[in-house]
């Protein structure tokens, strides 16, 4: 039985993980539940689950969801700074590292200074500290097991062959809701086309990431850490049908792939059974509803936000976690409808072009580079929509 620890269980990934738990009560029970503010769906799942511990992050739900758990034996914690107590129990066996953006961070290395197993689901944990956060996950003995479908894919075409075979890693992209599209359509969307995304059921920022590509930027930097490649071995395509996860070519040409239907709970069982694989029930592959996939390269010109992923890959430093704090605010300001479409790539170069570099940061390095850059790109925002 492990013990799982759920960091943001009121999101897209942890509901669907606890779906995996409820699926599978012999293999897994919840030991810790998080939120950030949705005390709502914690308290609701609080009393399905009754996990030892629950940590609402926003002090204003504190009591809220203390008063609602007061008949259960539920440990009930606020503010940030429990995300890193909790992680660090002896009860805990897996930390599931669910948050959305730079957030996560903290809380996946006190895990892993516990010595903590980590099914990461966070990628903005390695873009923004991806070389601090596998050295110390080497040094611990820690494995680090990807949730992405992506990373998943390729952790899984990597089994029983080793790193050192690989060539390349090609992860695929979808292309999201506006592929094929050109600026002069694109100038004009809003929130609500970007978050119509074709194969995925995502939370918001994720889905608009993935309509700007920045999402597949942000796998490219995840990618080199898990996988510890160099930058030229990293390599994305676009496969509108999503049915082909991610791929490894190897050194003798042989290219191994990953399918499967579009299902984070496929990745997120596999991440939590790891090196077990176990039953579901999940919808199988059928070649004759899937028989055409196709390919073709992103284009780097119109989805900027990939481009810019890749020159942050490959300057290093703190420069992805200036890309990561700038794409976050810009993100933000697109959802509320504050910022065009095509403006968030601007914003988000200017900024990197504006914060200082550090070519080998430490980790307070890094909490001082993201509070610098969303000051910086929202500087940057508040001067574009005063001058428009």
């Amino acid at each position: 039985m492990k013990r799982i620890a759920i960091l943001g269980s009121t999101g897209s990934i942890g509901t669907q993980a606890l779906e995996v738990i409820a699926a599978n009560p012999d293999k897994f029970e919840v030991e810790v539940l998080t939120a950030n503010s949705n005390a709502t769906l914690l308290i609701e799942q609080a009393k399905k689950f009754k996990p030892n511990a629950v940590v609402i992050a926003d002090e204003k739900k504190h009591q809220d969801v203390k008063t609602a758990l007061s008949s259960l034996p539920i440990k009930v914690f606020t503010g940030n700074a429990s995300l890193n107590e909790v992680v660090q129990w002896s009860t805990v066996d897996i930390v599931l590292g669910a948050l959305v953006g730079y957030a996560g961070l903290h809380s996946i290395v006190a895990a892993i200074d516990a010595g903590k197993r980590i099914a990461l689901a966070n990628k903005e944990t390695l873009v923004v500290a991806g070389e601090l956060v596998m050295q110390k996950a080497k040094q611990k003995g820690v494995p680090v097991i990807p949730v992405d479908s992506e990373h998943s894919a390729i952790f899984q075409c990597l089994e029983g062959e080793g790193t050192k075979y690989i060539e390349k890693v090609i992860l695929t992209a979808s292309g999201g809701p506006f592929l094929g599209k050109k600026p002069n359509y694109l100038v004009n969307v809003k929130a609500s086309h970007a978050l119509q995304h074709p194969n995925w059921v995502m939370g918001a920022k994720i889905t608009i990431d993935s309509a700007t590509l920045m999402n597949k930027g942000l796998e490219m930097i995840e990618a080199k850490w898990l996988f510890d490649l160099k930058n030229d071995q990293i390599d994305v395509v676009i496969h509108p049908q999503s049915i082909i996860h991610s791929m490894v070519e190897f050194i003798d040409g042989s290219v191994k792939s990953q399918m499967g239907i579009p299902d984070m709970k496929l990745p997120i069982q596999y991440a939590l059974s790891y090196p077990e694989r176990i039953k579901s029930n999940f919808k199988r592959l059928d070649f004759k509803e899937h028989s055409k996939l196709t390919f073709e390269m992103p284009d780097y010109k119109t989805f900027r936000n990939l481009q810019l992923a890749k020159d942050a890959m490959e300057k290093g430093g703190n420069h992805p976690c200036i890309m990561n704090a700038a794409n976050e605010v810009v993100v933000a300001s697109f959802l509320s409808n504050r910022v065009g479409f095509m403006e968030m790539s601007d914003m988000i170069e200017k900024t990197m072009a504006a914060v200082s570099y550090i070519q080998h940061p430490t980790l307070e390095d890094y909490v001082q580079t993201d509070k610098e850059a969303r000051i910086k790109v929202a500087e940057f925002l508040k001067h574009s929509q005063l001058s428009s």
